[in-house]
């Protein structure tokens, strides 16, 4: 866009600072607003253009070395940032793993200690609370019922020789493992499980 402003008198700008004047056929329109140095003719004379070249290509090599520089220790930066990040996360799940079998220990510790008061069997307990594990082993108190007293290993009550003594096949841990708690509930009510749960 051209602004049509009034011209200063030759020599001068707006503001009052002497300018050299163009002649009228070689101004671009396109230098509207751009203001240059003062300069008096002598000084355009005694610069030396090709130093100033130098001088500029100089310094602009000077700022290339320092940009390389800079971006090397940005990258070593980096690189050590990395480095001590991996560190960190191995440090943290090193942390975490151990915490985990901490936690693991205490619980297989409280459920042994739980299961041998109530008379129950260790590997049925669930939780990992007190309360949750005292819990489980009440709800398998209540499940199996009263205990009845061992039958007595007298003769007297051993029957005949020869009498069949076999009762329902008992299961073991292992068997239940493979079960449903369907299967596992008609196992109880069959007699299947009577050694397991301490029942004669």
């Amino acid at each position: 866009m051209h602004v049509n402003t009034p011209a200063p008198s030759a020599g001068q700008t707006a503001n009052g600072a002497a300018t050299t004047v163009e002649p009228a056929g070689q101004s671009t329109g396109d230098t509207v607003g751009t203001a240059t140095a003062p300069q008096t003719p002598q000084e355009t004379a005694t610069v030396d253009w090709k130093a100033e070249a130098e001088k500029w290509k100089a310094l602009s090599r000077q700022n290339e070395d320092r940009a390389k520089a800079n971006a090397d220790k940005a990258k070593r930066f980096d690189a050590i940032e990395e480095q001590s990040k991996s560190e960190m996360q191995k440090l943290m799940e090193a942390k975490e793993a151990a915490e985990k079998r901490a936690a693991a220990a205490e619980t297989a510790s409280l459920k042994a200690r739980i299961a041998a008061s109530k008379g129950v069997d260790v590997d049925l307990l669930t939780g990992t609370t007190q309360e949750e594990i005292t819990a489980s082993a009440d709800r398998l108190l209540a499940w199996r019922g009263p205990v009845t007293p061992p039958a007595s290993t007298s003769s007297a009550d051993a029957g005949q020789r020869g009498d069949n003594v076999a009762g329902p096949r008992q299961l073991t841990r292992e068997d239940l493992k493979a079960m449903t708690p369907e299967q596992i509930n008609k196992a109880r009510r069959d007699g299947q499980l009577n050694q397991i749960m301490g029942v004669s």
